[in-house]
């Protein structure tokens, strides 16, 4: 289905080559050539200039909407359009830095490392992708385009949803740990090397890493090598809370079992097993996967050199009839997204952020969860002021899951039917990120919905897509890394990769590409009456982030580590400043920036920065015309004057956990607003979404005293 066929973008500056372009053209949109006097012909215009420097061309705002009230404009920029840093020069690694991920990259006795290629950029051209659908929705309804905005910066800022957690509530700072992950109050180690390259694995919490915790332990029985995780209960295991001493031998043994092992073994008898590892793959074996090439997923030129195809597939809805669309529902919230309406599957990261996306831009959303399966960011205790064993009081749900109301079910007891049913026939849209195949089980895949509301889109989040010979596979976010490259081209050239930003990436890339295309199916729905299936694979959107070293490795030498260099500059690293653990990011573009950096700094820029204050080195960087940014901490962002510009925070009150900031979805609207609210209870909304499925006050009771809203 070509989403956006007839609508026309144009993209100035450097957007031409952006994964926010590449990912609207996937859609169907089509790209005009010309510049910004073109505008008059264009759907979409997409800067990545911001509003300062088009004014400062004579293009304001003002002029820009008088020549096409209709076109949806988007800026993504380094600080954003507004605030007091919006004029501020800057690059993918500055970006970084002052968003806080760079800080979490690399080992901790040497300078923080940057992610591989163009992480923090392409995440915010995800964004930006949501903010230009879902403002194409409500033009479709009120005839009237409008701004869009997206601040790299910010958007990296949220992706530290566990270092905002545990600086708000215990004042603690993450850091870099090389190839290790850090979950609050738990490091837990993530890369393995194995006798001829590397694995990701980790230990994972609840009834999702069980069987794999088991199958790893059992393997390593097998093999005869010491195991102290022998006779571990894996359901009542807590990575957050388990001693550290107790971890500490446990990735002894681990190390040891898997030096043992080879790519091959992992790939074949560790899938088998059902252990959850997969090899750190290069570029070139990502291009050899027989998995993305049974899936249709590359494009290829006329050179025959291949690059990454789609972002999402799409699967076409049945024949448009009566019932296939229903008039909106009252716009009962602000957003672009007003009036429609959510039916909420998700779990964890994936399908959470992508919920709390659409009811932050003013959906109607119903999450769709039970007491006695919760989700895994209702269990995990990652700060001193939650509980194990209260569903309620986990800062974590509260942060992804904003926006939304909860209705708890028993779905093991048929009545359950009763109230779900009905809601099925109500939603626009049903989001779901389980393991394929689950929905089905549930008699609740998309055949079975369209059959009930032909005019659904529902959209599946997974890591290998829903086809394919790995859809069954294990995977959770680091899968995606690995098997994309990503893992494999982030850290310094003479050791082991690491964990490219030590804070999530295909877990929050894939919400926005999801909400992106949902909002865009949504207006071509209204135009069609077409609904549609939506498969986004983690593993797919993390080969097209890089793109650049999938065509590289067919076309020059063999894509490696390069630490923070990056051939588009002429000079670029992270040098240190006064302080313990202080850096700075700097960037110098051309030869004529890295002369002048070498001018004020006296040649020996690392000698200069290292008695300096980081805050003094930016500003006088800034200045002079030089890309450089802080290496910010949690501290340093939550006192940052543009984050705070922005209100990338939002103080919303918990009844359990008082008062304290949660991560706004990173996207600015000229015309439309969000007013997004708090997370609920487990339940909080039972007797409301049962009325909304028809359920009277007494059917209600009866429900209940029947444990069906459990």
């Amino acid at each position: 289905m070509t989403l956006l066929s007839g609508q026309r973008l144009l993209a100035i500056g450097g957007m031409g080559e952006r994964a926010l372009t590449r990912y609207l053209q996937s859609l169907g949109a089509t790209l005009l050539p010309g510049g910004i006097e073109d505008i008059g012909q264009a759907d979409f215009l997409l800067d990545d200039l911001g509003l300062g420097e088009l004014a400062d061309r004579g293009w304001t705002r003002e002029r820009i909407e008088n020549a096409n009230p209709r076109l949806v404009h988007v800026s993504v920029t380094p600080f954003g359009s507004d605030g007091p840093r919006a004029r501020w020069k800057g690059s993918e690694l500055v970006a970084s830095a002052a968003g806080g991920a760079l800080r979490l990259t690399g080992y901790p006795d040497r300078a923080p490392v940057k992610e591989a290629l163009d992480a923090c950029t392409f995440h915010a051209d995800m964004v930006a992708a949501a903010g230009a659908c879902a403002a194409h929705y409500s033009r479709g309804a009120s005839g009237i385009g409008q701004h869009v905005d997206v601040s790299i910066q910010e958007v990296t800022f949220m992706r530290n949803v566990n270092g905002i957690l545990v600086y708000q509530f215990d004042k603690r700072e993450l850091s870099r740990v090389g190839g290790s992950l850090n979950y609050g109050k738990a490091t837990v180690r993530a890369i393995w090397s194995l006798a001829d390259g590397w694995c990701f694995h980790s230990l994972m919490t609840g009834r999702f890493g069980a069987p794999a915790n088991q199958a790893v332990s059992d393997w390593i029985d097998e093999t005869g090598l010491p195991n102290p995780l022998r006779g571990t209960d894996w359901l009542s295991y807590n990575r957050s809370t388990l001693d550290p001493a107790v971890r500490a031998e446990w990735e002894t043994a681990l190390a040891t079992f898997f030096a043992s092992r080879t790519k091959a073994e992992i790939m074949s008898e560790g899938r088998r097993r059902g252990i959850n590892a997969c090899v750190v793959a290069e570029p070139h074996d990502v291009l050899d996967d027989p998995h993305l090439a049974a899936r249709d997923f590359w494009s290829e030129d006329e050179r025959g050199v291949k690059a990454p195809g789609r972002f999402v597939a799409v699967r076409r809805g049945p024949e448009p009839s009566a019932a296939s669309v229903r008039p909106a529902a009252g716009a009962a919230r602000p957003g672009p997204l007003a009036g429609v309406r959510v039916l909420d599957f998700a779990w964890a990261l994936v399908g959470s952020i992508t919920t709390k996306m659409l009811g932050d831009l003013g959906a109607t959303v119903i999450k769709v969860e039970s007491r006695t399966r919760p989700c895994l960011s209702r269990i995990d205790v990652q700060v001193s002021a939650s509980r194990p064993g209260n569903l309620d009081d986990k800062p974590w749900f509260a942060h992804l899951n904003t926006s939304k109301m909860s209705l708890s079910l028993d779905m093991k007891r048929p009545e359950a039917r009763e109230v779900l049913d009905p809601l099925i026939g109500w939603a626009d849209v049903v989001v779901e990120n389980f393991s394929p195949g689950t929905m089905a089980k549930l008699g609740l895949d998309y055949d079975s919905l369209a059959a009930v509301n032909p005019g659904l889109v529902m959209v599946s989040g997974s890591v290998y897509g829903q086809t394919g010979p790995l859809a069954q596979e294990w995977g959770v976010d680091g899968t995606g890394g690995a098997l994309s490259g990503r893992t494999f081209l982030t850290g310094w050239p003479d050791r082991d990769p690491v964990v490219p930003g030590a804070v999530p990436f295909g877990d929050v890339i894939v919400p926005p590409a999801m909400a992106a295309a949902v909002a865009a199916v949504l207006q071509h729905r209204r135009e069609s009456g077409r609904g549609c299936h939506i498969d986004a694979a983690m593993y797919e959107i993390s080969v097209q982030q890089m793109r650049d070293a999938i065509i590289a490795t067919q076309t020059g030498p063999r894509p490696m580590r390069t630490g923070n260099d990056d051939p588009a500059y002429a000079l670029q690293g992270v040098y240190p400043a006064s302080g313990e653990d202080r850096w700075v990011a700097i960037s110098a573009r051309t030869g004529a920036d890295a002369d002048r950096l070498r001018d004020l700094t006296g040649g020996d820029v690392a000698g200069w920065t290292a008695g300096r204050r980081d805050a003094e080195i930016v500003e006088h960087l800034q200045a002079h015309g030089i890309a450089a940014g802080i290496v910010q901490n949690m501290a340093d962002l939550l006192a940052d004057p543009q984050i705070a510009a922005r209100g990338a925070l939002v103080d919303l009150e918990n009844p359990h956990l008082g008062v304290f900031g949660h991560i706004r979805t990173p996207i600015g609207f000229s015309r439309d607003r969000q007013v997004p609210f708090r997370a609920p209870m487990m339940g909080e909304h039972n007797r409301e979404a049962a009325s909304i499925a028809g359920v009277g006050s007494t059917r209600f009771e009866e429900l209940e005293a029947l444990g069906v809203f459990k």
